[in-house]
């Protein structure tokens, strides 16, 4: 009794899940390559500036290595060329819209709130959009707030050039690994799908699965994202495609097998250690096909995993295709035949700015972000606060809602920025200026992406020394620099909370009921479809839709359980259901695949029994805040082909709202 009463008292006294979720480090691998290029860009350009005598323009050059090392998270080259060139340019304007407003008070806060609602709306229109006005809004404080070199000119040169020299860098490896990331992408989405079936029948099944969603996911975008700069389709981007098109059939096999290995035990080995094989074969390219050995396929899931594996295994080693014309466009998903690339350019730019201007989430953000810079400008410009820009810094980072919840940043941001003033402290106060801030910058430049893949507040504890010795190297202030930059981050942390999340109901009443709803809906289309005799290609479409959509809803629910109650309280109640309607999806296509691999197919009225309790349960999830238990009547055998749906559907309307009562 007593040890029982220890651990609740303990329990009481932890603090909340929800405050201490974002400190937890990502098990993720080091980025060696990352390191290396963030050290040498970071520290040679300081170097260089030392040695000419400009120790100031060199800080400028490695201010703006930082935005590219920070930006450079792309995998495949040509996208990370426009995740640093791209930003690169609009951070070169900002800090040129700052310096012409640097010390003109009131113009300035005028200046940084519009530039602030501008570069809330450019956020809303992609992720290479988002970094740009990032950097926009960054560079403009920065040029408001510190004296930098004359002429005005001379500042944007130098933090474009610190960009230039990351992607140089960057770029060094492009002739030896031009098509690696899309292959090793590919390659490593065929491992996730063999990790998948070792988990098939163990309580790790549902993780491995969503691990292999977004390898998927992310093959694909890698993949057409090139094959839309590439203005057509070569041969290696088809048969990659055609190599990851062919996981289809095996994840649809996937949780048929499951159901069985949970019936009749583990799969056998053969099966995981023939897709690995057939990983290997991707990333290498090899094109002799081995023979395949596999167990004897008796049960409907057995066939299905068999035929799948076999037909995987004759795409994977097919001959590379010849490739069309290169003066070919059709056939392209985003360029029209009748358009060059300028004219198909300025489609897109076009459709951007319509979905930037017409979008009421782009305006919501962008009033959130201008009104928290505008307080945090009025602030210093009223009471005096000693190089104040880091309060519009801070806020500009925290104020970010595609990089998280916004109460947990802030939260998070004021942590890292401790943990890093420590280091800092003891940088500016134990190490002498001049060439010894060449290695000290290496060392701390090299822990910026080594610690950023960890998480938002490992990031910021990277990033603040690196900041703070350069801008010690643009004014010379020392140590007098670590407590102001407390205090002003602590201050920005502040306004972010109160005028940037507090004062907005959309940020603590989350609108997860709505996006899950909107899930269930899809799952019982998707159950109707299922079972369709003419449903064809329109079937896998539907289900790779879903299980994307189904990730979103994943992202969404995650983001919220970081939130205080009560988004954060409801979040954790409808996150059961989150997982039901996932499997209910698994066990849809689990008996598709049986049926078609010849278990009896499901009567018609059984399938539109179950779609219709799908869609009672989407409506009430739309009508109420509140889960309470309420009953699924469902007709049919209980050892038919959908009786694990059922199942599955029972547990989902178990968790419901009152209104399906």
């Amino acid at each position: 009794m007593e040890r029982s009463r220890g651990r609740r008292a303990k329990a009481l006294a932890a603090p909340p899940a929800w405050l201490t979720a974002g400190l937890r480090p990502a098990p993720v691998p080091v980025p060696w390559p990352a390191v290396a290029r963030a050290a040498l860009a970071l520290s040679a350009p300081l170097a260089v500036g030392l040695a000419a005598g400009r120790p100031a323009e060199g800080a400028l050059v490695s201010m703006g290595a930082l935005s590219g090392v920070i930006g450079d998270t792309a995998d495949a080259y040509r996208m990370r060329v426009f995740n640093i060139a791209v930003p690169q340019l609009f951070g070169a304007l900002g800090v040129t819209l700052g310096t012409l407003v640097f010390g003109h008070g009131w113009l300035a806060v005028a200046t940084l709130t519009l530039v602030a609602l501008a570069s809330g709306m450019i956020s809303s229109i992609g992720a290479v959009a988002s970094a740009s006005g990032l950097l926009l809004l960054l560079n403009a404080v920065i040029g408001a707030g510190l004296p930098l070199p004359d002429p005005w000119w001379k500042a944007p040169l130098l933090l474009f050039l610190g960009g230039l020299v990351v992607l140089v860098l960057t770029l060094l490896g492009w002739p030896l690994r031009r098509a690696a990331p899309e292959r090793a992408a590919v390659a490593a989405t065929y491992r996730t799908v063999a990790e998948l079936y070792e988990a098939a029948g163990t309580d790790a099944y549902q993780e491995k699965r969503h691990a292999v969603t977004a390898s998927l996911n992310q093959a694909y975008d890698l993949i057409l994202a090139r094959r839309a700069r590439e203005h057509g389709r070569t041969s290696s981007l088809a048969r990659l495609l055609a190599q990851l098109n062919v996981l289809v059939p095996l994840l649809e096999a996937a949780p048929a097998a499951d159901l069985r290995a949970r019936a009749y035990g583990p799969l056998p080995p053969a099966v995981a250690a023939t897709v690995r094989a057939l990983a290997d074969s991707v990333e290498t390219g090899r094109t002799e096909q081995p023979e395949l050995v596999l167990p004897p396929a008796v049960r409907p899931s057995e066939k299905a995993v068999a035929h799948a594996l076999r037909h995987a295994a004759t795409v994977v080693h097919e001959a590379e295709p010849d490739p069309p014309p290169r003066s070919s466009t059709r056939g392209h998903p985003h360029v029209d035949d009748r358009l060059g690339r300028p004219a198909a350019l300025t489609v897109r730019v076009r459709r951007a700015a319509r979905t930037m201007l017409l979008s009421a989430p782009a305006w919501r953000y962008g009033l959130r972000l201008a009104l928290c810079i505008g307080l945090a400008q009025v602030f210093v410009s009223l009471i005096p606060v000693p190089r104040s820009y880091w309060v519009a810094l801070t806020v500009t980072f925290v104020m970010k809602p595609d990089f998280g919840s916004v109460f947990s940043r802030a939260v998070l941001r004021a942590v890292g920025t401790c943990l890093g003033l420590v280091s800092a402290a003891l940088v500016l106060a134990e190490v002498p200026r001049g060439w010894w801030d060449v290695p000290v910058m290496a060392v701390l430049a090299a822990l910026v992406p080594a610690f950023s893949a960890k998480g938002y507040a490992f990031q910021t504890a990277a990033v603040t020394p690196v900041v703070l010795l350069l801008s010690d190297a643009l004014n010379q202030q020392g140590f007098d620099l670590v407590l102001p930059r407390l205090y002003d981050s602590l201050i920005g942390c502040a306004i972010a909370l109160v005028a940037g999340y507090l004062l907005w109901p959309e940020s603590w009443h989350s609108r997860i009921g709505d996006r899950l709803a909107d899930a269930v809906a899809d799952a019982a289309a998707y159950v109707d479809r299922a079972f369709a005799p003419e449903a064809g290609a329109g079937r896998a479409r539907a289900r790779r839709k879903l299980y994307r959509d189904l990730s979103a809803v994943r992202s969404e629910f995650q983001r919220a359980l970081t939130e205080p109650p009560p988004a954060g309280t409801r979040a954790a109640a409808w996150w059961p259901l989150a997982i039901a309607v996932e499997r209910i999806v698994d066990a849809t296509t689990a008996a598709r695949i049986r049926v078609a691999h010849g278990a009896p197919p499901p009567d018609p009225a059984e399938v539109t029994a179950v779609a219709r309790e799908l869609r009672e349960l989407a409506e009430g999830l739309r009508a109420t805040d509140t889960l309470v238990a309420v009953r699924a009547e469902l007709p049919g055998d209980d050892d038919g082909v959908l009786a694990p749906l059922r199942q599955e559907v029972r547990a989902a309307r178990a968790i419901a709202g009152p209104e399906l009562r």
